[in-house]
């Protein structure tokens, strides 16, 4: 019998989405946004000392080859024929810093993640240097000078690595993000590769003007960065080049961005006004607020949200960033092991229904917004001999919706309207639980989209949207209605008030644990990593050394 001919059911649309804890390769119709198909794969972090957190930028790399091929032979094997597939975009998580050599294409160290804290040191002397009455950083910028964005991290890899000092005196050095690296990779690497990122992963880099959308030599110059190193900035929708490699060959890589920006298309934010909260490793809410740059007086940042073809306007969002959401319940499989899953969560919570109290504040990696506070470490409060590992795990998730509440607030006062709802992606979203508490602390409704993958949607409708391939129409009037789950509140505001008031008294416990020098204690290796400690506090209080900590990015 013959070979049954492949349906055609295009044009479609591919998105890699790379993320902290994985890599995914998925493909749309881009008539209907249906997610027809996708492979993952999960990465490996490196945590070489306490505090730092690295990648290996080739195994991201592969990763990315691997989910695109698996993906496609599992189209095949739904009779689905991937010459339709017409474009590609790529969304990365942000921040994370590569050095290259652009003539053997290897990475000249590991990728350094955006969660790490080495650069700590380097923000306080680079903090010097700013005048006291005129920070022109965060006015070019839109960014806290935090360990956060990319360019202390680039200082840090050129103060202390010769490998990479070598580099960039001899020319051969190229610098990115995971977007740049793996676009110059994809489209030929040291075979012609294009070293190019879009707007909304330069405005994270520290180097990049928000008002003029150029790289700054001003900039470059205060954190002696070479300007001949960083990658050529485009729109977030337009042709960078074709894939030269395995069997979507040929076909043109036509979006780029920042997984953020990439969730905030996917919502359909396209409104000054509209918002979404992303609940990932971390957690991270962006406001559209048009073609105006919003600067906060409340700690959160301002940043450029997307610019849709080359000659479209760019469009800016205020967001607060929250460095610990999904990580920390990773946090209590891989370190505490009171979960053996992290779905396991969920059944522990429900058995207590309450934190009876407990207080979890997950300062893992400092305090992102709206505190910015590196000093901050994680602790556990309010414990009793009545505390088991349930009221821990509730108590867990009710720190991300508290965390998302500060933000919230924040963003309220920064904008002048209360938002009325707040949409939700990501993939702690699952949790029906986690989605009532975060309705019941807001007090406004939660409203989660039933299609879970606006991150890898929002990048697919940029790179079918983008000039000669105009595969995916982005007229409001032709985007399909997404279906939603919509959480309302379930307590009096009142009750809410006070678990929120206790919840900040605990936060204001977790600063300042970190000091500049703590003297070595070779009799206790317990004090001897103590500026990156871990408190439980409550009716007893206990230390857990940071080498405890130390994968919690998992």
């Amino acid at each position: 019998m013959a070979a049954s001919k492949p349906a055609s059911v295009g044009p479609l649309v591919g998105a890699v989405v790379q993320g902290t804890n994985s890599t995914r390769f998925l493909v749309f119709n881009s008539k209907t946004a249906e997610l027809l198909c996708h492979h993952q794969v999960e990465l490996t972090q490196e945590f070489p000392k306490e505090g730092w957190v690295e990648q290996d930028a080739k195994e991201i790399l592969q990763s990315v080859y691997e989910c695109i091929e698996r993906t496609c032979e599992k189209l095949t094997e739904m009779n689905i024929d991937i010459s339709n597939i017409k474009a590609i975009g790529v969304s990365n998580q942000r921040e994370t810093t590569v050095v290259w050599d652009k003539f053997t294409g290897d990475p000249l160290y590991n990728a350094m993640v955006w969660l790490d804290l080495r650069t700590q040191s380097t923000v306080e002397v680079l903090s010097r240097k700013i005048p006291g009455n005129s920070n022109f950083v965060k006015s070019k910028t839109g960014l806290p000078l935090s360990t956060y964005f990319s360019a202390v991290k680039l200082r840090w890899m050129l103060d202390n690595l010769r490998t990479v000092q070598r580099a960039v005196e001899e020319g051969r050095a190229l610098f990115g993000t995971i977007d740049s690296w793996l676009i110059w990779s994809m489209t030929g690497g040291i075979n012609g590769g294009v070293h190019c990122t879009d707007v909304t992963n330069a405005s994270r880099t520290m180097l990049f003007n928000i008002h003029s959308l150029e790289w700054d030599k001003e900039l470059c110059d205060f954190f002696e960065i070479p300007m001949n190193i960083l990658p050529n900035v485009c729109s977030s929708s337009e042709i960078y080049g074709l894939l030269k490699a395995g069997t979507l060959e040929g076909v043109p890589i036509s979006g780029c961005l920042g997984d953020q920006s990439a969730a905030l298309v996917g919502q359909m934010c396209f409104q000054e006004g509209q918002a979404k909260n992303t609940y990932g490793t971390g957690c991270f809410l962006l406001c559209n607020t048009g073609h105006k740059r919003v600067f906060s007086e409340h700690g959160l940042l301002t940043t450029v949200a997307y610019k849709l073809g080359k000659n479209k306007p760019a469009c800016y969002a205020l967001e607060g960033s929250v460095a610990i959401a999904g990580a920390v319940i990773c946090w209590l499989r891989d370190n505490f092991e009171i979960i053996s899953k992290s779905d396991e969560i969920e059944t522990l919570a429900k058995e207590v229904g309450t934190s009876y109290g407990c207080y979890f504040v997950p300062a893992f990696s400092g305090l992102y917004a709206p505190y910015w506070e590196p000093s901050a470490r994680g602790i556990i409060c309010g414990l009793t001999q009545f505390t088991n590992k349930c009221h821990i795990a509730f108590a867990a998730l009710e720190a991300v919706c508290f965390q998302t509440r500060e933000i919230l607030d924040a963003m309220n006062r920064d904008c002048g309207i209360p938002l009325s709802h707040l949409q939700v992606d990501g993939e702690m979203t699952n949790s029906k639980i986690l989605m009532q508490l975060q309705a019941d602390i807001l007090h406004i409704p939660v409203v989660k989209s039933v299609m879970p993958e606006t991150t890898a949607l929002g990048v697919a409708m940029a790179a079918g949207a983008a000039e000669e391939i105009e595969v995916w129409s982005l007229d409001l009037d032709d985007l399909s209605a997404t279906l939603t789950e919509r959480y309302e509140p379930q307590i009096q505001a009142t009750e809410s008030e006070i678990r929120y008031s206790t919840w900040k008294k605990a936060v204001m416990k977790s600063m300042g644990w970190v000091t500049s020098q703590v003297p070595e204690r070779k009799d206790s290796a317990v004090f001897s990593c103590l500026p990156l400690g871990f408190f439980i506090v409550g009716s007893m209080t206990l230390l857990i050394g940071a080498r405890y900590v130390s994968s919690l990015q998992e």
